[in-house]
């Protein structure tokens, strides 16, 4: 199990300027400056643009609150929600829901207490460069929870026994803004059946502090920040694990699972990180993919989160493409650490690549992840931001030529506008739609009216069949 220091976290601060990833070194893992060469959180533009964003209709004040979490690179559960909310207000009730990325929904007891909320914790930082707050006042009068656990909680009908909190999975970044918490919540609690937040006495005094503990440790000169008007203090750090031998038999560990999977079975003539990329996007955001040199046709992927691997692992466990048959599982490491001197691999390129600035990734935000349709493996694929002016003869050479079998039948959809082009292309079997998303999804296609060229992006379809003129053989 990985061991997280405090040095690791950034120092909390007041209100933090942004971070310019471009000029600016920022932290990683390690505690090391990168300089900006590999970044450890989504590019801050993104989550700018999004936290200035203002809403088509004036939002009608509420007691409950939407919270959508940008960079969601630890977990994120009802405890952490209640931990940084709980200090403001009471708080009723959290449900959270990850259709859109993370978003949450928060209760409180009164209107008060929920706008005092919305303008003290809008734009921070649960954790230090990650975990980003966007809240909005939410259109229900009421939550309804139907149990107790990490997804959802009703603090006033506890249902006695399991809230356990999770184990960081991956990244760390230096400072951007007001961050909440100083380090990711321990791995290990206390369960105690009459506590309605499930952490026995002792460590809820460590872990959720009232408002009046807070004002205490002011007092006592624990570090603090104020955010409009309102005093907030970093915690203090989580409940100590190192104490294997307790004897409290409500002591339980919990581990959570990372975002890092095992991809075996690869076949090594064919197969190299981009194309490893090409298949795993489509999943969730790829954050690095590092091929293993001590065992061939072996490599692991760094995912955004949890989710992601979750979705990887569903849809492609024992996929064949390349004569091999390709199995995806969990892996116990916690996040790909950055490689100074990766090996080549037999095509020339690098064993080990950092996707974390990639313009590629479709899951940046929820508004790009909200587009995405996820579908398991087809023979039917779909295309788009194509050249406007291309025939289905075109898309077909251009499949074969970067190493895609030759598709059985292609049909271009009706254009709207003369931006761009998109349709379907079907193959023979699954196998052959595998072996085009890695050959050809994100593949430059030149422009003649433009600078810059097409990016040809490709993902499964629904669809079953496509009504078109089969090419003659």
């Amino acid at each position: 199990m990985m061991a997280f220091h405090s040095e690791n976290f950034g120092q909390p601060i007041a209100k933090r300027p942004r971070v310019d990833f471009h000029s600016t070194g920022i932290s990683n893992i390690s505690g090391q400056s990168n300089n900006g060469n590999n970044p450890v959180v989504m590019p801050s533009h993104y989550v700018e643009q999004q936290l200035n964003k203002k809403p088509i209709e004036p939002e009608k004040p509420n007691h409950i609150l939407l919270f959508t979490v940008f960079n969601p690179h630890y977990p994120i559960t009802c405890e952490v929600l209640h931990t940084i909310c709980a200090p403001i207000g009471k708080v009723l009730r959290i449900v959270i829901f990850r259709k859109n990325g993370v978003q949450a929904m928060v209760e409180f007891d009164s209107l008060e207490s929920a706008k005092t909320a919305k303008e003290s914790l809008y734009g921070c930082d649960i954790y230090s460069g990650c975990c980003t707050l966007k809240i909005e006042y939410a259109k229900p009068t009421k939550l309804n929870v139907y149990k107790n656990d990490l997804e959802s909680f009703d603090y006033t009908n506890p249902n006695p026994g399991k809230l356990p909190l999770l184990e960081p999975q991956t990244l760390h970044s230096g400072p951007q803004r007001t961050v909440l918490l100083k380090e990711p919540m321990s791995n290990k609690v206390q369960l105690c059946e009459n506590n309605p937040t499930g952490v026995s006495g002792s460590c809820l005094q460590k872990v959720v502090p009232n408002h009046q503990a807070f004002l205490r440790q002011n007092q006592s000169g624990s570090p603090l920040f104020r955010t409009n008007g309102l005093s907030q203090t970093i915690l203090p750090s989580p409940v100590n694990t190192s104490n294997h031998g307790s004897s409290n038999p409500c002591s339980v560990n919990f581990q959570s699972q990372g975002s890092v999977c095992m991809v075996y079975g690869l076949n090594p003539e064919k197969m190299n990180a981009n194309k490893l990329f090409n298949l795993f996007c489509l999943f969730g955001n790829v954050i690095r993919i590092k091929f293993l040199k001590t065992k061939e046709g072996c490599a692991m992927v760094q995912m955004g989160d949890a989710s992601a691997v979750e979705r990887a692992v569903a849809h492609l466990n024992n996929v064949t493409f390349f004569n091999s048959k390709m199995q995806v599982g969990y892996s116990k490491q916690a996040f790909l650490a950055d490689i100074q001197t990766p090996y080549i691999l037999s095509d020339g390129s690098l064993s080990f690549q950092d996707f974390m600035g990639s313009k590629n990734n479709r899951f940046m935000n929820p508004e790009m992840a909200s587009k995405n349709r996820i579908q398991p493996p087809t023979k039917i694929i779909h295309f788009f931001n194509t050249p406007p002016l291309l025939v289905e003869h075109d898309i077909e050479q251009l499949l074969v030529n970067h190493g895609a079998p030759l598709p059985k039948s292609t049909k271009i959809f009706p254009s709207k506008t003369d931006r761009s082009s998109s349709g379907l292309i079907e193959f023979v079997s699954e196998n052959e739609a595998l072996e085009a998303i890695v050959c050809c999804n994100h593949l430059p296609i030149s422009n003649p009216d433009g600078k810059f060229p097409y990016i040809m992006k490709l993902c499964f379809s629904s669809t079953k069949n496509i009504i078109s003129s089969v090419r003659l053989s």
